[in-house]
């Protein structure tokens, strides 16, 4: 059984309350996975020693919410304030960040699917794509959601 994530936006309400909670708890969660990411070595040195001292957005649009976050001495770190101008920004609806997470839809027909929008230093984004594109996650045998 695979889990398929449906596209959908959630309610505009949704987007205008979350644009008025603090934002950098989503930068603390989101950096503490993309660290133990980088723990578990699941990304190649080389490429995130191109990300070095680079800012990145988060921005899932029908939510809004915002994670901003630096990579910076081997590790992600928490921006508390999103930069006027990232290096790179992905912004989605909710939906298809997590069908990106469960790798049912590529970054590339996201984008050419104008579901994605990706902004900023294009030399970087390829870089972060092609990351995500190699990367291989862990079996977990257990969970559903994660059998491959």
């Amino acid at each position: 059984m695979s889990l398929t994530i449906p596209s959908f936006t959630l309610p505009s309400f949704i987007a205008r309350l979350g644009n008025r909670l603090p934002q950098w708890p989503h930068a603390v969660a989101l950096t503490t996975g993309l660290n133990a990411i980088v723990k578990m070595k699941l990304l190649p040195d080389d490429s995130l020693a191109l990300l070095e001292g680079k800012n990145f957005l988060i921005d899932v649009l029908d939510t809004g919410g915002q994670a901003a976050f630096t990579f910076r001495d081997g590790l992600f770190r928490p921006l508390f304030t999103a930069p006027e101008t990232p290096d790179l920004a992905f912004r989605a609806n909710l939906s298809a960040f997590l069908q990106l997470a469960a790798r049912q839809e590529d970054p590339d027909t996201l984008f050419f699917n104008r579901t994605l929008s990706i902004e900023g230093d294009t030399e970087l984004g390829l870089i972060v794509k092609n990351m995500l594109d190699a990367m291989e996650w862990p079996k977990f045998a257990g969970i559903p959601a994660f059998r491959h």
